[in-house]
């Protein structure tokens, strides 16, 4: 089949959630269909992903995101006015939307793929030339990677300043409309949890229910986790008595600043007074002020910032941890703390939509005093480090290996076309 794949950015490294999830489904259809992918860039991106991506794509173009602040303005203002979502008006791109209309006119593609919410008013545009009469409608699937809405819905249950909760309460309300419709338009929705499914699949029959009779028929679903290459990656060799935690995420997504100032506030401090020597590293790219605050003498904190090769900071690790209280969908540091066979702590919702086994491949806690108890236990009984370590490696090479699990993208494209 001809697939047409849109991308909100360019899915190589894949050294974050969204470009893992991308670069192994695509490195997966590339290999049985012909894939063409479009995706926006931006000035970080290197020649050489895209070179890299244009061997496995049949072939790659690329729209430039252009992110300042008198354009965030002009969204949220016209958010406001229109009550659409701020997150959805402020990535709508002209330019792409333009490359989207031409490659879907000229292309004569059996699917359109959209890869996450932000991307399904692109792939919509397919609808939209078929109702013209331009080209034969093609079958229109949206990767959904969260129930989207769920990020600011939970962000603004935690957040204390009055005014940041009502604008975070004003936009997941926004965005759980436009998630609603926008799924009910596509023929297809994958999600990567089957939390996520049951939510959005009760959604669109909410909004069908509200909408009345409706000339599109509803959409199938089906869930397929994100994946990684599990034997691409040896296990960092354990370090006996190693008193470093790792954290390590894009530190600009809000979730995880969240969580790290929580563990920092609420956790760190009760750890230090039992692990003599402990200290903390934080990994991972712009981290606002608020995580970069965090470094003061006596806390044993560090603050990297983004680093093209983590190995180091893996193998001193005696914890990995993922402190998040507003997450959605599946977090793929879970995944890859596994794989890196290191020993993982994570609250429940970090780990929501991940299988596991809790005291034998994880150790969930949700409360700072058991946070703190989690961690010290990871770092100072040695039998249960090497068991963590050694579950968590087998667990990921059983469950979350694309080349054992991305076989079900056939079934996804069959149900979406019979």
């Amino acid at each position: 089949m001809r697939i047409l794949y849109l991308s909100q950015l360019v899915p190589y490294p894949p050294d974050s959630g969204p470009k893992v999830r991308q670069y192994y489904a695509l490195r997966y259809l590339a290999q049985h269909h012909e894939v063409t992918l479009v995706a926006f860039s931006r000035p970080d991106d290197k020649p050489e992903a895209i070179e890299h991506l244009k061997g496995l794509c049949q072939a790659v173009y690329t729209v430039p995101m252009k992110r300042a602040r008198w354009r965030d303005a002009l969204a949220l203002a016209g958010s406001w006015l229109s009550g659409k979502s701020f997150i959805i008006r402020r990535d709508w791109v002209p330019a792409m939307a333009k490359r989207v209309e031409a490659e879907i006119t000229r292309g004569n593609y059996d699917i359109v793929q959209a890869d996450q919410l932000w991307m399904a008013q692109y792939g919509l545009l397919a609808d939209q030339l078929a109702r013209a009469g331009k080209v034969v409608r093609p079958w229109l699937v949206l990767d959904e990677h969260n129930a989207c809405f769920q990020i600011p819905q939970r962000l603004a249950q935690g957040e204390s300043n009055r005014l940041k909760r009502l604008a975070l309460e004003r936009e997941w309300r926004a965005l759980y409309r436009y998630e609603a419709q926008a799924c009910a338009s596509y023929d297809h929705v994958v999600t990567v949890t089957e939390e996520d499914r049951a939510i959005l699949e009760s959604m669109v029959r909410i909004a069908d229910e509200g909408n009345g009779e409706t000339s599109h028929p509803k959409p199938s679903f089906s869930t397929i986790p994100i994946c990684v290459d599990a034997a691409a990656v040896k296990p960092v060799g354990s370090h006996p008595g190693a008193a470093n935690v790792l954290h390590l995420g894009t530190m600009f997504w809000p979730p995880n600043v969240e969580g790290v100032a929580w563990f920092a506030r609420e956790v760190w401090p009760r750890v230090r007074q039992q692990v003599e020597g402990a200290s903390l590293t934080i990994v991972g790219k712009n981290p606002p002020e608020a995580v970069r605050s965090l470094v003061q003498d006596g806390t044993g904190i560090q603050v990297t910032g983004y680093v093209a090769d983590p190995l180091p900071y893996l193998e001193a690790a005696g914890a990995f941890i993922v402190p998040l209280f507003s997450a959605g969908g599946m977090r793929v540091k879970i995944v890859d703390g596994w794989r890196w066979g290191l020993p993982v702590i994570s609250t429940s919702i970090g780990a929501e939509g991940i299988r596991y086994r809790d005291a034998e491949n994880i150790l969930i806690a949700d409360k700072a005093d058991s946070f703190a108890r989690a961690v010290v236990q990871a770092l100072q009984d040695k039998e249960l480090n090497q068991r963590l370590r050694v579950n968590g490696r087998r667990w990921v090479e059983e469950m979350y290996d694309w080349q054992r699990v991305y076989p079900a993208w056939e079934n996804a494209y069959q149900i979406s076309r019979s």
